[in-house]
């Protein structure tokens, strides 16, 4: 069969993909092995692939196929949130197109063309997971609003409300006026803003034509305010006790106010109060009893009760209204000012505190297993340093807003009948008959019940995820449940550490009465070459799903993660795409020419010399695979991928394939090539959960296999432990080989002049060992041994041993190899004069465990005998 030039990786993604799907390897039932289960953080269903989803989606499908090769039955949970904010916009944007305005539309004829929109396109981003080669098990699929989720979601209202968690009532909340619905404190995004703070006078109630002038970012909120207040230690304005003062332009007379929270040094010590507005004012409000005037509709334009300006936007009457207070003579002066503004993360319009009637969930009893679980480790946070940041949210946690002004969601389970009397219940049937039971009179005059407008918070679905894709609700106890819950490992950003993580852990311990999950890993965040958060906004976020088109989804994996170190942010820049195709490719040609080796295997070829090659490589494997184990445990995926990267590229293919390829005209012995096949094998092992789509095609180019005898599936074997010594002596041989190849280039010898090598050294018998790929590697006609320095040669110092080369070049530049070799001794007595140092330090040896001083002191001796050598070479120059 011929092979391509190049790995073809559009043609083996498609191929294997559905190979794998077909075979049921994405599919999980409970058995007797033990579970790996990881519910996918659920995208939003008006999604598509981005650079973040690479990097967490790439993380999960790694441990993912890490522990199905380690004999775990792994079940990775796919799925989607309904995402109530993001998708209403979407929705209520595609009929603004079609001409058609939501609120003309009758609540059930809107969910109509929700259903259908999400329909159409709720599943594309389920599909794109597939182009990135995830091993998802999809006839678990979920979605947040499927009917058994909702009743869960319904089930854990009305619990809690029952268990008094859930009440209603007037607070201070975010509000988000473009899509006209409360938001969390967690929903708000603050952005740093260049504002300008306006200097306003408003005249004292006397005879006497005095002001007192206040300082606002808002002059547009000044038609709410109800008070002014200043600070009773305020010198300034003690004369203003019991006083009253006139609102500019509307001459509303409000009352001026002492209070110790007022910051004397901000602006002129002054502070307006407008209640509606701001939940300082708020609480100002409620201590000394002042009216509350909202100013704004749900739009953010102005209300009625504004009295001026009433229907225009907000930011244009902040225009309007200086320009009318200047008239007026109540506007002072204006500066320039920076400050933090918030934002509705959802649609990044800027929002407004509002007084509003909302569901609330207390938080604090729920928060004490939960914050407990992770703070002793039960639920492990990697890296640990979120647990602090963790810690003082769960600490000063506050109570939840869980209603929002929608009605793409789960609708709240309340219903009121004419006397606004509530019901809560999980069926309007359930509701009705609590009603005859609390009024038979108005029940059977067929007063009717009506259902509250709103709808849940996104996230009071999603706090459920990992139990009720497992129908916690419908079957508790079942086999599923009791056999993937909890979860290994939750793998997600730590933007949602709050939304999510802390509520998810929560309803674990509020429903199932355990932790959710035993370890949760956050990514970093993806950012470009100049350190930027990836945005739309900022046009530096690739096309993910081109990079894949046009790269492979190996090379988008491997260029996510070989930058991406445990818990931090990740650079990421095309040009590692680039080295992700080039690796695919070196191990293609790598394949290429161990399969050209198959006309020529003989099974009594000579091989002898060559055995030391496959013992180093095999230990180097044995030694990498220890150390992968170690790194999985921690994490370290990107450290994990550079080292196999490293293993593969450099020891694999450009020392051991070329310590154990076959001249031209050579045979190879059966030995050598089914072992050298065998450590390929091994290598494509260790590299599949990273790389699965080329992985899997050279482990099948590399053999005629079954249609079973698949990659993904192949259990890991264990290895022997490393021999340390062998190892050594290949790093050994290593570097001899590369110091002997530069000072061949240096002495300007052609690859086809051949060379005598002469070793001083006490390392005989390796040599014997590993001469024929020395003499191939270095081109030399011969090695021999002396206890002399040899006349007319190149000398040179390999760790402790020097070595003389023999060459009929005429161009030996004697200056520079001395040059080179005073230049290494100069750093070497450095270095031995700062480990000296070290060890002359007593508090360092005494504190220090043994093997730190015991390394210490190798790194004295070895410098000690290298400076010996070196120093004789220098003498015989």
């Amino acid at each position: 069969m011929e092979l391509s030039k190049n790995f073809q990786h559009k043609e083996s993604e498609d191929y294997w993909y559905s190979h794998w799907e077909k075979q049921g390897y994405f599919a999980s039932t409970p058995d007797e092995r033990p579970a790996y289960t990881i519910v996918i953080p659920p995208p939003n269903v008006t999604g598509v692939l981005h650079m973040g989803h690479a990097l967490n989606d790439t993380v999960q499908d790694i441990l993912i196929r890490r522990a199905k090769m380690l004999g775990y039955n792994t079940c990775w949970v796919p799925g989607t949130d309904h995402a109530s904010i993001a998708t209403e916009a979407k929705v209520v944007g595609m009929l603004r197109e079609q001409g058609i305005d939501k609120n003309k539309l009758s609540r059930e004829d809107f969910l109509k063309h929700a259903w259908q929109w999400k329909e159409k396109y709720g599943g594309i981003i389920l599909k794109q997971l597939r182009e990135l080669g995830c091993a998802l098990d999809w006839k678990r699929t979920a979605f947040t609003m499927d009917d058994n989720y909702y009743a869960a979601v319904i089930r854990v209202f009305v619990e809690l409300y029952e268990k008094g968690n859930i009440y209603r009532g007037v607070k201070m909340i975010n509000w988000d006026p473009k899509a006209k619905t409360a938001l969390s404190d967690e929903e708000v995004i603050y952005k740093q803003a260049n504002s300008k703070l306006y200097y306003v006078r408003y005249k004292i109630d006397n005879d006497k034509e005095e002001y007192i002038t206040i300082a606002t970012v808002r002059p547009e909120t000044i038609l709410g305010d109800t008070a002014v207040c200043v600070h009773p230690d305020d010198e300034r304005y003690a004369h203003l006790k019991g006083k009253y003062c006139f609102v500019p332009l509307i001459d509303r007379r409000v009352p001026i106010i002492f209070d110790e929270y007022i910051d004397k040094e901000f602006g002129t010590g002054a502070l307006k109060v407008t209640p509606a507005h701001d939940i300082n004012d708020y609480n100002l409000g409620l201590k000394y009893k002042l009216q509350v005037i909202d100013t704004l509709n749900e739009d953010g334009t102005m209300s009625e009760a504004a009295q001026l300006y009433v229907g225009q936007d907000r930011f244009k009457v902040r225009k309007k209204i200086i320009e009318d207070l200047k008239t007026s003579g109540n506007f002072v002066k204006e500066e320039e000012y920076t400050n933090q503004v918030g934002y509705s993360e959802r649609t990044d319009v800027v929002i407004e505190p509002r007084l509003s009637m909302q569901w609330w969930c207390r938080m604090n009893d729920m928060a004490k297993p939960a914050l407990s679980a992770v703070m002793n480790d039960e639920v492990e946070f990697h890296p640990a340093k979120f647990k602090n940041l963790y810690r003082h949210w769960m600490e000063n946690i506050k109570d939840w807003c869980i209603s929002r002004q929608l009605w793409w969601g789960q609708r709240i389970p309340a219903w009121y009948d004419v006397d606004g009397d509530l019901y809560i219940a999980r069926t309007s049937e359930e509701a009705f008959e609590k009603y005859k039971q609390a009024k038979p009179s108005l029940a059977a005059a067929q007063k009717p019940l009506r259902q509250d407008d709103d709808v849940l918070d996104t996230w009071f679905s999603s706090w459920l995820w990992p139990m009720e894709v497992f129908d916690w609700n419908n079957a508790p106890g079942n086999k599923d449940l009791e056999y993937y819950y909890p979860g290994n490992t939750l793998v997600t950003a730590p933007e949602i550490i709050f939304f999510w993580v802390a509520r998810m852990i929560m309803a674990g311990y509020e429903f199932m009465g355990k932790k959710p999950f035993d370890k949760v890993y956050f990514t970093g965040i993806v950012r470009d070459k100049q350190g930027r958060k990836m945005s739309k906004s900022l046009g530096n976020s690739p096309d993910l799903l081109q990079l894949i088109d046009d790269n492979g989804a190996d090379a988008v994996r491997f260029s996510v993660m070989i930058s991406s170190p445990a818990g931090n942010d990740l650079l990421f820049d095309e040009s590692q795409l680039e080295q992700g195709r080039n690796f695919c490719n070196k191990m293609w040609n790598a394949m290429k020419l161990v399969k050209s080796w198959e006309g020529r295997v003989v099974d009594n070829a000579e091989d002898a010399n060559i055995h030391f090659a496959i013992d180093w490589m095999e230990n180097r494997l044995a030694q990498v695979a220890s150390e992968l184990g170690e790194m999985y445990k921690d994490f370290r995926l990107s450290e994990g991928l550079k080292t196999l990267y490293s293993l593969i590229w450099n020891d694999f293919c450009s020392w051991y394939l070329e310590w154990v390829k076959p001249a031209q005209d050579q045979f190879v012995s059966m030995h050598v090539y089914r072992r050298t096949v065998n450590i390929f094998e091994q290598l494509l092992q260790l590299l599949h959960p990273y790389m699965p789509f080329i992985t899997e095609e050279i482990y099948h180019k590399l053999h005629v296999r079954s249609v079973t005898d698949d990659l993904m599936v192949k259990q890991a074997e264990p290895l022997e432990e490393a021999d340390a010594e062998v190892l050594k002596q290949g790093a050994l041989l290593q570097e001899l080989i590369t110091a002997v190849r530069d000072t061949r280039n240096k002495n300007q010898l052609k690859p086809k002049d051949t060379i005598g090598l002469w070793i001083d050294s006490k390392h005989h018998a390796f040599y014997e060992l590993v001469q024929y790929i020395l003499r191939k590697q270095v081109n030399a006609a011969q090695v021999g041994y002396t206890d002399v320095a040899r006349s007319g040669t190149i000398s040179l110092v390999v760790q402790t041993d020097k070595l003389y080369i023999e060459t009929s070049n005429a161009n030996i530049d004697t200056a520079g190899q001395k040059a080179q070799m005073i230049k290494e001794l100069d750093y070497l007595k450095g270095f031995l004069q700062s480990v000296e140092k070290k060890l002359g330090n007593e508090r360092f040896v005494q504190n220090a465990k043994p093997d730190v001083i015991e390394v210490e002191r190798k790194k004295q001796a070895d410098a000690l005998a290298k400076i010996k050598t070196i120093e004789e070479s220098l003498s015989l120059l």
